[in-house]
C-alpha cells in the first residue's frame, strides 16, 4: 500500500477507530494546538463522530491538556501522558525558549522570574481559571508593568516548570490553570520509558515515518531519538521508499482506506507538521500555499491524501481554491462535517 494511504490511516484520517477525543491525543502523543480555534477540529475530525462539545468535556475535564512542549510549541497531550512528557522533553523545549528570549533581546533574571511565578499562581489559584488579562492585572496591582510579549515567557516558563497548564476552554481566549489541581500532584518518572513511550505513540501515528522526522517532530536530539527506537525492539521495523529509509511498527493500520475521499485539515495539523519532509504529501512547488518559512500553516484541502487546496474555516459557506490538479467539487460533504461538528 502506497505510503500516503497508510498515513490517513494511522493518522485517524481515514476510517478513524476512536469515539472521544481524548483517545486521539493519547493515540497521536502530541498534537499541534498552536491554533487555538482550530485544535479542537484537528483533534475531532480523527473521531468517528466530530463534536465540539464532547472536546469541550474533555478539555474541561483535564483529559486533555494543552502547554508549550515539544520545540517549545503549543501542543494537546493526555493528562495520562503529561508528567512523563514533561519530564522528557521539558529541558530541551526550556532551551528553545531561552533562545528566543536572547534573539529578541529579552532577559528574566531567577528573582523577576520567582515574583512573577508567585503572583501567577496566586491569580491561578483565586480565580480557578485565569487569562492574560487577569495576570497583567495582578501584575499591575504589585506595582509590575509588563508587556504581553514578556508575560508570555513568564507563561511558558511556568508551563514547563509544571505550575501552570490549560484552564477551561473559551471561544476565543486561552485560560490557565494549576497543573496539581488539573492534573494531579507530580509523579515520578523514568526517563527511558517516558522515551520510549513517546517514540511508540510517534510511530503508531505517523508512520511511516524517518529518524529525522521523529527528530523534528519531537525537539529532542537524535541520540535519544536512535535510542527511543531501539528500546521498541521488534515492535518496530524499517522500510525503504524511494531511497529513504521509513519506520513502521507491527501494528500498522493498512485497511480501510478508499478513494476518491476529500479532507478539510486544518492550519498546524499534524498531517504536515508531524513531518520535516512533506514532499509525500504536499508538491514542493505549492508549499508556500501551505506553510511559510516563517513557519505559518494554512488551512488546506487534501484528496485521496494529497495537499491540493485552501479552505476557509470561518465562512458561512463552504470556499476552496485549489491550486493542484483538476478539482471539479463543492466539497460539499466534508464541508457539513465540519459545521455538524460545531453544532454537536
Amino acid at each position: 500500500m502506497p505510503p500516503i494511504a497508510i498515513r490517513l490511516l494511522n493518522q485517524q484520517l481515514a476510517s478513524p477507530q476512536f469515539t472521544g477525543p481524548a483517545e486521539v491525543v493519547s493515540h497521536m502523543g502530541a498534537v499541534q494546538a498552536q491554533e487555538y480555534r482550530m485544535m479542537r477540529w484537528a483533534v475531532a475530525m480523527r473521531t468517528r463522530k466530530p463534536s465540539l462539545a464532547a472536546f469541550k468535556r474533555a478539555f474541561d475535564g483535564g483529559q486533555i491538556i494543552r502547554l508549550h512542549l515539544l520545540r517549545g510549541t503549543w501542543q494537546l497531550i493526555s493528562a495520562d501522558d503529561y508528567w512523563p512528557l514533561l519530564h522528557l522533553c521539558a529541558s530541551r523545549a526550556t532551551a528553545v525558549i531561552r533562545g528566543w528570549m536572547r534573539s529578541s533581546g529579552v532577559s528574566i533574571g531567577d528573582d523577576e522570574l520567582g515574583r512573577v511565578r508567585e503572583i501567577l499562581v496566586r491569580t491561578v489559584s483565586d480565580k480557578g481559571n485565569a487569562v492574560k488579562e487577569d495576570f497583567v492585572q495582578a501584575l499591575a496591582a504589585s506595582g509590575i508593568v509588563m508587556d504581553e510579549h514578556r508575560l508570555s515567557y513568564h507563561l511558558r516558563m511556568a508551563e514547563l516548570s509544571g505550575t501552570l497548564c490549560s484552564g477551561d476552554l473559551l471561544p476565543m481566549k486561552a485560560t490557565y490553570a494549576l497543573t496539581e489541581q488539573k492534573v494531579g500532584p507530580r509523579t515520578a518518572v523514568d526517563r527511558d520509558e517516558a522515551l520510549l513511550t513517546l517514540t511508540r505513540k510517534y510511530f503508531q501515528s505517523h508512520q511511516p515515518a524517518t529518524l529525522e522526522d521523529f527528530v523534528w517532530w519531537s525537539g529532542l536530539n537524535i541520540g535519544d531519538c536512535r535510542r527511543g527506537i531501539a528500546m521498541m525492539g521488534d515492535a518496530i521495523h524499517a522500510v525503504k521508499w524511494q531511497g529513504r529509509l521509513f519506520y513502521m511498527t507491527d501494528g500498522c493500520r493498512t485497511r480501510g482506506f478508499r478513494k476518491g475521499h476529500y479532507l478539510l485539515i486544518p492550519p498546524y495539523d499534524e498531517y504536515l507538521i508531524g513531518y520535516k519532509s512533506r514532499d509525500i504529501v504536499l508538491s514542493p512547488e505549492c508549499r508556500h500555499r501551505a506553510h511559510n518559512n516563517s513557519g505559518i500553516f494554512q488551512p488546506v484541502i487534501a484528496h485521496d491524501g494529497i495537499i491540493c487546496g485552501n479552505w476557509s474555516p470561518f465562512r458561512d459557506m463552504a470556499h476552496a481554491e485549489f491550486f493542484l490538479g483538476d478539482h471539479d467539487t463543492d466539497l460539499q460533504d466534508e464541508w457539513s462535517r465540519y459545521k455538524e461538528f460545531q453544532l454537536k
